[in-house]
């Protein structure tokens, strides 16, 4: 039933019960209510006696210490290992905080926690002008982190987008100064390099705060239009660097076994000269001596010396020419036809000295037998 209805003992919203004056006091409604809050905080004694006209001291006192406690908690805040903290009061740069727990006040100063650890990516690809004219396509990854926060958080607007485009101007300006041949084999690992180095120029001129790890250069490849002709050359040049090693190999295989021959020629030369000085020492030693003996005795010396030469000349011929002693012609005996005939083995004995000595005394005494018996008639023919 609604307050204001018939039969509703007329009755208002605020407990009290409607005269025939008029709407209710709003006057009086408020003052009701502050005595219900003076009840609550101790500022009236809850009945019907006078009441104060606001909040008690205590109770004001409870709300600031309240407020107070709020507010400092809510300036609290901890930063992590891996994170610097930019604190900015009154919107002013003040002080970068390290690691741990700490407090500024809230609404005055600004905190902005950076992780100046974690390593980030970037990655680039597009398609650029060598040194020799030529269009390759290349795909970059740059590697970095942040080094100093204060720069990352207020000297640049936007620091990211900044690393992308010094990473297109650093890669354009290396790659367009190195020819096409350098960029898509063996100078990829030095393009790397100079864009690393050219990149972190930019970046420090530009007050970043960004720190660049690596750069890889992942990518490069020539126009779709020259792709099967790029692969010819390469082909052609792993054919060039299989031919070097077997070249080298054969090499390492050749040159041991030429100075190992080598070596060995110098050794026998070594060896032959040793022995030909040796053997001239000894010559020299034994004419020595055999002077001392032909000083002593020259006729006999000279003439075992002349037997001796004859021995080793006549030793290998196979002819032997005897003179006796009161004749007058020289016998000449073919003894390699005389073995030859009497063996029926022509060619194929061999004569030695032996056998030469032996009929050479045979000889020499028959002949000596034949010039006595002849000087023997003679005599008896006189």
């Amino acid at each position: 039933m609604a307050w204001n209805e018939p039969g509703g003992n007329n009755q208002d919203p605020w407990g009290g019960k409607r005269g025939n004056d008029g709407p209710p006091d709003l006057d009086e409604a408020l003052k009701k209510f502050q005595e219900k809050l003076g009840g609550i905080f101790g500022g009236g004694n809850g009945g019907g006696g006078p009441q104060g006209g606001g909040l008690s001291s205590s109770a004001l006192g409870l709300i600031a210490v309240a407020v107070v406690v709020i507010y400092a908690l809510f300036g609290i805040y901890q930063i992590n290992e891996q994170e610097r903290a930019v604190i900015l009061r009154l919107g002013v740069y003040s002080e970068t905080k390290d690691a741990g727990l700490h407090w500024n006040p809230p609404l005055i100063d600004s905190v902005t926690k950076v992780n100046v650890t974690k390593v980030r990516s970037h990655s680039t690809r597009g398609e650029m002008l060598t040194q020799d004219l030529n269009i390759v396509e290349v795909n970059l990854s740059v590697q970095y982190r942040i080094g100093d926060a204060q720069s990352f958080v207020l000297r640049v607007r936007d620091p990211e987008a900044s690393l992308a485009q010094a990473t297109d101007s650093a890669l354009r300006h290396v790659v367009g100064s190195t020819e096409m041949h350098e960029v898509l084999t063996e100078g990829r690992e030095q393009i790397a390099v100079d864009i690393q180095a050219r990149l972190q120029d930019y970046l420090n001129s530009y007050e970043t705060g960004i720190e660049v790890d690596k750069v890889n250069v992942e990518e490069t490849t020539p126009p779709a239009e020259v792709q099967a002709a790029f692969d010819d050359v390469n082909k052609a040049r792993e054919d060039e660097e299989r031919l070097k090693n077997e070249a080298e190999t054969y090499a390492n295989g050749i040159i041991p076994e030429a100075r190992g021959a080598a070596q060995r020629v110098i050794e026998e030369a070594t060896a032959y000269r040793e022995q030909k000085v040796a053997q001239a020492e000894g010559e020299a030693k034994r004419f020595e001596q055999l002077l001392a003996e032909y000083q002593k005795a020259p006729q006999v010396t000279r003439e075992r010396l002349y037997l001796e030469t004859m021995q080793e000349v006549m030793a290998n011929s196979s002819k032997v020419m005897i003179d006796v002693e009161g004749g007058n012609n020289m016998m000449y005996l073919p003894l390699d036809k005389m073995v030859g005939s009497s063996g029926g083995r022509v060619g194929t004995a061999k004569v030695t000295p032996d056998m030469i000595r032996d009929i050479s005394n045979q000889v020499a005494e028959q002949l000596r037998r034949e010039s006595v018996t002849t000087t023997t008639r003679r005599r008896e023919g006189r």
